[in-house]
C-alpha cells in the first residue's frame, strides 16, 4: 500500500496534495468556511488545542470541527509536553470525527518555544522519542506531525526524521526554516527534499508558498506529496483552486480587486458577529487586510491608508476607494516587493492583541 493510500482522499485524485496551515486566531471556523467558498484545500488543520495538567477540549477551537459545513477531512492539532495529557487530550479528541491527530513541533514563538512546546521541542529528540511512541499506542487512527528543520541547526534533523520513522507517523508538514529563523530569510527547501527522501509518510512543503506557481516550484524542488499554505491563503484564498489548475495544465483564473472587496466583505460579515466592540472588529479586520494589501497596489498606499483608519466606516471607505474605484483591475498573484504583512510582529496573536 502505498503511503498515500493511508490518507483521506484528495479532491482531485493525483494532483499533489493541499493543506490550509493552522494559524492561531486565524483558522477558525469561519476562516476555514470563508475559504472553502474560493476553493477548498484538500485538508484543513485546526487552531492547536493547548494540553496541560488542567486543560480540556477549547471549545471555540472544537466548533471548527463539529460545526464544519465545508465536507473536507479535518485534523486536530495539539500543541504540549505533558505526555499523560497529550495522550488525555488525544483521546477525547479522537471521539470526534476528525482526520487525525497532529502535533505542533514547529510553533517559533518565543513564549510558546520558551515552555518547551511547539518548535521549542526540537531541542529535546528523546522527549519527541517518548511523545510520539505514547501517541501512536494511543492513537488508533492517524498521527501527523508539522515541524521546523530545527531549533538553531539542523543538527538534530535527521535524528528526528528518523523518529518520524519509527512510530509510524502517516504525514509530516515540514516548514523549511529554523525555529529561530522565524519568517525571515530564504527557506530551505533542500531541508524539504531531504526529509522526503529519508521519510517514509508523505511530506507536505511548508515555507513562502506564495502563489499557485510557487507552489509548482516547490513541488518540482522537494518532490513533496503536496504543499500547506499559511499566511498566502489570507491574502488570497483562491490560492488552492489556482494550485490546482496549475497543477493540471489549466489556465489560472486571475483575480479581480472587485472580487477582493467581495472577500473583505465576507470577512467583515464573521467579525461583525461576533459580540465585541467596534475597536476590536476593526483590529481583528485589519489583521487580514494587512496580508491582502500585499497585492493591492506596489506603492502601499492601500496597506499605509488602511492602517490609519480607526471606525470600521473608516476602513469600508478605504477598502471602497482602493479596490472598486477600478473594480476590473487584476489583483497581483505574489506579493509586491517590499510590503510586508507583519511590520512589527512575526506570530498572528501578537499581531491581533497588540
Amino acid at each position: 500500500m502505498s503511503p498515500l493510500d493511508r490518507l483521506p482522499p484528495p479532491l482531485c485524485p493525483g494532483l499533489a496534495l493541499t493543506a490550509l496551515a493552522p494559524m492561531q486566531d486565524v483558522t477558525d471556523l469561519f476562516f476555514m468556511q470563508v475559504v472553502a467558498g474560493y476553493g477548498c484545500p484538500d485538508y484543513f488543520f485546526t487552531e492547536y488545542f493547548r494540553v496541560h495538567d488542567t486543560s480540556s477540549l477549547d471549545k471555540k477551537i472544537l466548533r471548527s470541527i463539529t460545526e464544519n459545513t465545508t465536507d473536507r477531512p479535518i485534523f486536530a492539532q495539539m500543541i504540549g509536553e505533558s505526555i499523560p495529557d497529550l495522550v488525555r487530550i488525544a483521546n477525547k479528541l479522537s471521539q470526534y470525527p476528525i482526520a487525525g491527530i497532529d502535533l505542533n513541533m514547529g510553533c517559533p514563538a518565543p513564549r510558546i518555544y520558551r515552555k518547551n512546546v511547539g518548535g521549542g521541542l526540537l531541542r529535546d529528540p528523546e522527549k519527541i522519542n517518548r511523545i510520539l511512541g505514547e501517541l501512536r499506542q494511543a492513537v488508533n487512527g492517524r498521527l501527523s506531525v508539522k515541524m521546523r528543520i530545527g531549533f538553531e541547526d539542523t543538527e538534530n534533523f535527521d535524528r528526528i526524521l528518523d523518529l518520524i520513522n519509527r512510530h509510524d507517523i502517516d504525514l509530516l508538514s515540514l516548514h523549511g526554516r529554523t525555529v529561530k529563523e522565524m519568517y525571515h530569510g530564504a527557506v530551505h527547501y533542500d531541508r524539504i527534499a531531504h526529509a522526503v527522501q529519508r521519510v517514509k509518510c508523505p511530506v507536505l512543503a511548508n515555507g513562502n508558498i506564495t502563489s499557485a506557481a510557487a507552489a509548482v516550484a516547490t513541488l518540482d524542488q522537494t518532490q513533496a506529496a503536496g504543499v500547506m499554505v499559511g499566511r498566502a491563503a489570507i491574502r488570497n484564498p483562491w490560492i488552492f483552486k489556482q494550485i490546482r489548475q496549475q497543477l493540471s495544465g489549466q489556465s489560472v483564473d486571475p483575480v479581480t480587486l472587485g472580487e477582493v472587496r467581495g472577500y473583505i466583505e465576507r470577512l467583515r460579515q464573521t467579525t461583525t458577529a461576533l459580540t465585541v466592540p467596534e475597536r476590536a472588529r476593526v483590529s481583528y479586520l485589519k489583521m487580514y487586510l494587512n496580508y491582502i494589501a500585499q497585492s493591492v497596489d506596489a506603492e502601499g498606499l492601500f496597506l499605509r491608508s488602511m492602517r490609519l483608519a480607526r471606525t470600521e466606516s473608516e476602513l469600508l471607505e478605504v477598502c471602497d476607494r482602493a479596490l472598486l474605484s477600478y473594480p476590473d483591475q487584476l489583483f497581483a498573484p505574489e506579493p509586491y516587493p517590499g510590503l510586508v504583512a507583519r511590520p512589527s510582529s512575526e506570530t498572528v496573536r501578537e499581531l491581533v492583541t497588540h
